[in-house]
């Protein structure tokens, strides 16, 4: 994954940088955060998950191009720490699950120098649009959060990432069929199954408040 940045040109959001990246609500991904899944970290007792995105499950496999099974969960988590400490990205928080000690947030990157310098780079189009994260989806299997439907269409039809394998266990397959076939009464699910609150708009993260 060394470099993964530079991959990304043609993801960025071509908007000027607007402030700091340390305007006051946003904050980094700590130096400290313990990496749980592809979509998510912790920093203390608090679980950090990005807003609309779901990453492949721990414990699915793929087959890859030399016919050897990889993990899938651990192919989005590597992409995941590698995109991060390559960005560096800002985070605003987008809605919170109390109950579970979950904060969802978006994160922004400024690209500083070389081509594309001043535009941004939203983390969670980046893992989508390099086939290594999935639009996450809300019980009725609509998207959470559209635009990152879009970027996932585009993957899958590059066959970029993940997709470029036929036996790519999608995770929103997987969880849809498992919400269907549980019990009524069963509420618990793992923090890499728990879809974000739907929301028409992302709150508060709007264009005008990027960093």
């Amino acid at each position: 994954m060394r470099g993964a940045a530079a991959a990304l040109i043609g993801v960025v959001m071509a908007t000027p940088a607007m402030a700091e990246p340390t305007a006051k609500g946003w904050f980094p991904v700590p130096s400290t955060a313990v990496y749980q899944t592809g979509d998510s970290w912790t920093d203390g007792e608090t679980t950090f998950r990005l807003y609309g995105v779901q990453s492949c499950l721990r414990g699915t496999s793929f087959t890859n191009a030399h016919g050897l099974k990889r993990d899938c969960g651990e192919a989005s988590l590597a992409m995941l720490i590698a995109l991060t400490r390559d960005l560096r990205p800002q985070c605003y928080d987008a809605a919170e699950a109390p109950q579970t000690r979950t904060i969802f947030v978006f994160c922004v990157a400024t690209r500083a120098t070389g081509a594309g310098a001043g535009s941004r780079i939203d983390l969670g189009t980046a893992l989508i649009s390099t086939g290594y994260a999935f639009a996450a989806v809300n019980p009725g299997g609509q998207p959470v959060h559209a635009p990152y439907f879009v970027a996932q269409l585009v993957a899958e039809r590059a066959k970029a990432g993940l997709w470029a394998f036929a036996d790519l266990p999608d995770p929103n397959v997987i969880i849809l069929r498992a919400l269907r076939d549980s019990p009524p009464t069963s509420t618990s699910q793992s923090p890499s199954t728990t879809s974000p609150p739907s929301r028409s708009h992302p709150p508060r993260a709007q264009q005008g408040d990027l960093p």
